[in-house]
């Protein structure tokens, strides 16, 4: 499958909180526990505004994914320090995409002089705790139930990759 990625836009809005709602409403993978309106997609862009951003689209320009890096921390002591956030349409994992995604702000932090990469992770999501193993990320935190959505209380695991 041939991906094609493109920093994230205004018009990108519907199909990324499409995804991202997805994953609101169907796991503990992204912590609201209400669908987020399309408006929020503007806190998107205000979060990571500076970082690099991704929306991956397929042969057909569907958008099959985004990510995004952000600040860790507003101060100038942690501005070698980005988080990220990605998410796929489901019926897209496991195709590469990802990984994919990942690179890409990747390089592109590197070009923007960060050194470290965190990643705040549901302990309920072993699938991306194991993506994130696979692709050089080591566990550096583990939060014990911190989270709550739906009743269900769980821990958050940061893991962090040195660029």
């Amino acid at each position: 499958m041939r991906i094609t990625l493109t920093p994230m836009s205004p018009d990108d809005r519907e199909p990324v909180m499409d995804i991202f709602n997805f994953y609101i409403e169907n796991s503990y993978a992204a912590y609201p526990e209400q669908r987020l309106p399309y408006d929020f997609y503007d806190i998107f862009l205000s979060m990571c505004r500076g970082y690099p951003t991704a929306v991956a689209r397929n042969e057909v320009g569907e958008t099959v994914g985004f990510g995004l890096l952000r600040p860790y921390n507003p101060l100038p002591a942690f501005s070698k320090t980005a988080e990220i956030t990605y998410f796929l349409k489901p019926e897209f994992t496991g195709r590469g995409i990802g990984k994919t995604i990942l690179e890409h702000l990747i390089d592109e932090g590197k070009k923007q002089g960060l050194t470290t990469i965190l990643a705040s992770i549901s302990s309920l999501n072993e699938w991306s705790i194991h993506f994130h193993k696979k692709h050089g990320f080591v566990e550096c935190g583990h939060f014990k139930k911190i989270c709550r959505k739906n009743g269900k209380v769980f821990d958050i695991v940061y893991m962090q990759k040195m660029l």
